[in-house]
């Protein structure tokens, strides 16, 4: 990555101590550049903030009708959850009326994130299942698709049925041809673009019109903030501090997007050292600027100017948006 500029401060009292760099891009509904900082050109991987692309697929081949998918499955399908008992039983659930289980998975298993999950794992001496995953609900989606297609149990192979209707979603979304993929977390592959293609894209989800497959995503994600992410998460709190009015999703390495249907735009950001406390701050921080989320909203200081506190509970610090950003 080059061109980067600073967008988040780490501040301990009148010191500036660390500082995270990173690129972003707002767009509009036409896909231009509403609002640019650092390389809008840079190639990333926008990782778990990619999700709703891999769910189109699902809703636009008719897999979600045919096998009577609500909201609540659409938000799991963009989701990368905490693995707390609202995720994980609707997953088995999901995964039962298909007539499948656990072992048909390909994410691998995962100590969830949820401290009440964790603790009743260890209690009950329980091995880790694949439902914990944080990506449950998106192989879920993958797995639903890949029965209505009738192809085989490697439906992560990037030359699976299910992962070349992904790349072409994900390029007719972006308006680019994907130089590659790295495999996720997950085990599928996580295609490359621009960070003005990923941009170009959510403002393509946030434009598109009722009951399109893209609404249908985004609508999912603002009425289930909780199974997006989860109690705790930035995805949830900032989602919930909007009203619904906005839908927003992290990535791994410190990715996020957000889609505003309200100003028809769309928005992606990275910052280079894979931070997540910046990609947190940076995502706020954009989305006070848009005029969408209130910046003294107790859920908007936790990640904006959002105070550094020690052992003591003394407060040390804050983690700020960089000057370009305000």
């Amino acid at each position: 990555m080059s061109k980067s500029v600073a967008l988040a401060e780490v501040w301990r009292g009148p010191f500036m101590e660390s500082v995270h760099r990173g690129h972003a891009v707002v767009c509009d509904d036409s896909g231009q550049i509403v609002h640019a900082w650092g390389d809008p050109q840079t190639v990333i991987l926008p990782r778990s903030s990619a999700k709703m692309i891999q769910a189109l697929p699902l809703i636009e081949s008719g897999a979600a009708d045919a096998h009577g998918l609500g909201t609540e499955h659409l938000a799991l399908a963009c989701a990368s959850h905490n693995g707390a008992a609202i995720h994980t039983d609707r997953v088995t659930k999901w995964l039962d009326h298909l007539g499948l289980d656990d072992s048909d998975f390909r994410c691998g298993p995962q100590e969830p994130d949820d401290r009440e999950a964790r603790n009743a794992l260890i209690r009950a001496d329980a091995r880790l299942c694949q439902m914990h995953n944080n990506c449950s609900g998106k192989h879920s989606g993958f797995l639903t698709l890949n029965k209505h297609l009738g192809a085989g149990p490697d439906y992560v192979d990037p030359d699976h049925a299910v992962q070349r209707a992904c790349l072409e979603a994900f390029e007719r979304v972006t308006g680019e041809s994907s130089p590659g993929f790295g495999i996720d977390g997950c085990s599928a592959p996580n295609f490359a673009t621009s960070l003005h293609g990923m941009a170009r894209a959510m403002s393509h989800f946030a434009a598109a019109p009722t009951g399109s497959a893209e609404e249908r995503l985004r609508t999912a994600m603002t009425l289930h903030p909780d199974l997006v992410a989860g109690e705790g998460r930035a995805c949830t709190n900032l989602m919930r501090a909007m009203g619904g009015k906005v839908a927003i999703k992290t990535g791994a390495e410190a990715f996020f997007i957000a889609i505003i249907p309200e100003l028809k735009m769309g928005v992606a950001l990275k910052i280079e050292d894979g931070g997540t406390r910046a990609a947190e701050c940076a995502i706020a921080a954009i989305l006070v600027k848009l005029g969408v989320l209130a910046a003294d909203h107790p859920e908007t200081l936790k990640y904006l100017n959002a105070p550094i506190r020690n052992r003591r509970d003394l407060v040390t610090g804050a983690v700020r948006a960089a000057p370009a950003l305000i």
